[in-house]
């Protein structure tokens, strides 16, 4: 036992120094595009151990940047084909700062497009941006704050509302996973969780109706007949339908609408050589 405890004494500084050494490591190199400088510094304070777990994290961190630079430059690509810069109107909006704008938060925001899908729907909301004029770039800004808090559940939730106006709780989830489970368990929770988050985004609302103004009606609960029910309300509940809110339905128009290609390139050449060549663009 005495052993064990003066082992652990003597690898603890290790422990310490190592530990000290990767949170600078970090630091410098969330700090400035090259990270050289690490190892010369470093060279007669690691261990060779040390230096090998240092590589390892650097060679994992660049691989990583390198992949979202890639997926960066085809959004971009995959815009570019889709607009008509001959169009003046258009030529003219991708030129303004306010467009500047939206382009600069969809990129510095990319963690939040962790997948593929997230990123067409960075791609459609630029694209109908620079398109289209149906709403203030507040609200596309709102839109790109919305891929980000949202996961691709919450997408799929608004995707069925869209194309089936007042449909319920119930029926939503038996359209996307069938099995309706415990209301005591984690998905019932997860589920509640995700509708709660719609509403309260002013993304989706239960129907109410409205009258020749656009004004909401005032509803006056029904009467119960017969005994008050002994359970609460479920989180698959079949009765109250959804519909979008006028901002749910011009997300849908500017994330899930795609703006055809007028280009079109060759994707092998493109991730090859990480860029499109001179002659690989061609009138789709």
């Amino acid at each position: 036992m005495a052993k064990a405890d003066e082992t652990n004494k003597e690898n603890e500084p290790k422990r310490k120094k190592w530990h000290k050494a990767a949170r600078g490591a970090l630091q410098v190199a969330g700090a400035v595009p090259f990270v050289g400088g690490i190892f010369s510094a470093a060279a007669g304070y690691w261990s060779e151990q040390e230096q090998k777990r240092l590589n390892e994290f650097i060679k994992h961190w660049l691989a990583m940047m390198e992949d979202e630079m890639r997926e960066k430059q085809q959004t971009v690509a995959e815009i570019a084909m889709r607009l008509d810069l001959h169009d003046e109107a258009i030529a003219e909006r991708v030129s303004t700062q306010e467009y500047k704008s939206l382009v600069k938060k969809a990129f510095r925001d990319w963690a939040g497009a962790e997948s593929n899908k997230k990123r067409e729907f960075v791609r459609n909301i630029l694209s109908n941006a620079a398109a289209t004029d149906l709403t203030s770039d507040d609200v596309v800004h709102l839109f790109l704050d919305w891929l980000h808090s949202y996961s691709e559940l919450h997408f799929l939730v608004i995707a069925e509302i869209y194309n089936n106006d007042g449909i319920t709780r119930g029926e939503i989830w038996q359209r996307l996973r069938q099995t309706r489970p415990r209301e005591d368990s984690a998905e019932a929770d997860l589920y509640k969780l995700l509708f709660h988050d719609l509403s309260t985004g002013h993304v989706i609302r239960q129907h109410r109706p409205t009258d020749a103004f656009g004004n909401f009606i005032k509803q006056t609960a029904p009467k119960r007949r017969g005994p008050a029910s002994q359970t609460l309300k479920s989180a698959f509940d079949d009765e109250k339908g959804y519909e979008l809110t006028s901002l749910g339905r011009q997300f849908v128009h500017y994330a899930m609408t795609e703006v055809p290609p007028k280009l079109e390139y060759h994707t092998d050449d493109y991730e090859r050589d990480s860029s499109v060549k001179e002659g690989e663009l061609t009138d789709a």
